[in-house]
């Protein structure tokens, strides 16, 4: 590893880029670098690829997680990273529209379990392990909420020493049927009130995420304190996005905002209640989305 002067500098450039605040450092040095040094420690183990996986709500900045964590390892550790989120494997839109007409209406909405190509998803990560050549990494564009064009899709030489998968569904099991019986919010109990959609979502997790999920060497959540602040912390987001959409970019009022949550407000919330005592590391958020603690990790 480099030192502390190297570092910061290449911390202060990564921070720049993300226009984040230059305290933001701080965050770097307490709880992102004693976990790249984990990971790296873990390679060095294994010997092989390295498969990490990010847990988090929306909103919890799981994405940043793994942007610091490929850009250290990769400029501080000298490892060929590949950093990739499970929403670049979303179904396309035709198909995501013939689930909706022939399954149930809810599925045109990406994100929950059985919106996502897994067989795609699987077949990347282990090409990322193996193959010598160029590897495409497939790209969702949400603009159009549809794949993007082939074109525009990345290209790595693999193998890779360290691959990242950031999700918010991210190594979480399938509820008890039980579970399921009764609506936990408006968009369930009008637009759901026979339960097939979450019936559906939750056969999809139990079928055919766990063969994705257990290729995965690590995992790490960060644990936000409530479902409310997932609201909350989304608001932001199309806040931002408000500000500097494009022309013809449509942003979400807060009806439109309070629905889509609700899409991903039973798993969420089942993963709040399941998870921290699986995964390998938990960051835990306040309200203000600052890291309040993390267990499996020394800091």
């Amino acid at each position: 590893m480099q030192n502390r002067s190297s570092t910061d500098t290449i911390i202060n450039d990564l921070i720049a880029q993300q226009n984040l605040p230059s305290h933001f450092i701080e965050i770097v040095h307490k709880w992102y670098l004693p976990l790249c040094e984990n990971l790296v420690q873990q390679h060095h183990n294994k010997q092989q690829t390295l498969y990490v996986s990010i847990n988090g709500c929306q909103g919890s900045g799981k994405s940043t997680m793994a942007l610091f964590i490929e850009k250290i390892l990769t400029k501080m550790f000298e490892l060929k990273v590949a950093n990739l989120s499970i929403d670049d494997f979303y179904l396309t839109r035709k198909e995501r529209k013939n689930m909706a007409e022939h399954i149930h209406p809810l599925l045109i909405t990406r994100g929950v379990p059985g919106t996502h190509d897994i067989p795609l998803a699987i077949k990347t990560l282990k090409k990322l392990a193996t193959d010598h050549a160029a590897i495409e990494l497939v790209r969702f564009n949400k603009a159009i909420d549809d794949r993007a064009d082939k074109s525009s899709w990345h290209k790595v030489n693999g193998p890779m020493d360290v691959v990242i998968l950031e999700g918010w569904c991210m190594g979480l099991e399938a509820q008890s049927p039980q579970a399921l019986y009764s609506p936990i919010n408006e968009l369930e109990g009008s637009e759901d009130a026979n339960g097939k959609w979450r019936n559906y979502v939750n056969d999809q997790l139990a079928e055919h995420y766990p063969d994705l999920f257990q290729m995965f060497d690590t995992l790490i959540m960060l644990k936000a304190p409530s479902f409310e602040c997932v609201y909350q912390w989304r608001r932001k987001q199309e806040e931002k996005l408000r500000q500097t959409a494009k022309l013809g970019t449509h942003v979400m009022n807060d009806a439109e905002l309070a629905r889509f949550i609700q899409h991903y407000q039973r798993l969420t919330e089942h993963a709040f209640a399941t998870l921290p005592a699986k995964a390998d590391i938990v960051f835990e958020l306040g309200s203000d989305q600052h890291f309040q603690q993390v267990t499996g990790l020394s800091v």
